[in-house]
């Protein structure tokens, strides 16, 4: 069976991720999309919340399942048997940075190997930074996100919810 891991802080989950999340559910025969945790970034949402939200967004799909993982992906496929890592990118910028983590997994994983999967140029410009500040500003998520999401999240922004869930 091959099993690839679609990591992401998804904060939110964004159409982008989601395009990226059908096109690998026809490459493998399970997709796990693991939250992780990003040190570097201060979550708008809780990765509960985050993990619920994806499972709405991926139910239509039988062979991907959620979960979330807080330590080093390549710990993560290996616990999971996965031997892919599916990485989307939407710039030359994303590559960079994309492929020192795929050659730094690769080291602590030798049996994994990274796909690139480049972005649907209807998302290229699409990220959760842009979906929020959108949000947090009253304007039009509606084509940013899953549909069956969107009101969550215009909810949470609407209610000044600019800061991390408790």
């Amino acid at each position: 069976m091959k099993i690839a891991v679609c990591p992401g802080s998804f904060d939110p989950v964004t159409n982008g991720h989601m395009d990226i999340i059908r096109r690998a559910s026809k490459m493998f025969d399970k997709v796990i999309v693991v939250v992780l945790t990003n040190f570097a970034k201060k979550a708008n949402f809780t990765v509960e919340k985050r993990v619920e939200l994806l499972e709405k967004a991926v139910q239509c799909f039988d062979n991907v399942e959620v979960d979330h993982f807080n330590g080093l992906l390549a710990d993560y496929a290996k616990i999971r048997d996965a031997k892919f890592i599916i990485k989307g990118l939407r710039a030359v910028s994303d590559f960079e940075y994309e492929f020192q983590m795929a050659m730094t997994n690769s080291k602590l994983n030798p049996e994994l190997e990274t796909v690139f999967l480049t972005s649907n140029s209807d998302y290229m410009y699409l990220s959760s930074s842009i979906v929020r500040q959108v949000a947090q500003l009253g304007g039009d998520i509606h084509g940013f996100v899953p549909e069956c999401i969107r009101e969550e999240i215009i909810k949470k922004y609407s209610q000044g919810g600019i800061k991390s869930d408790s």
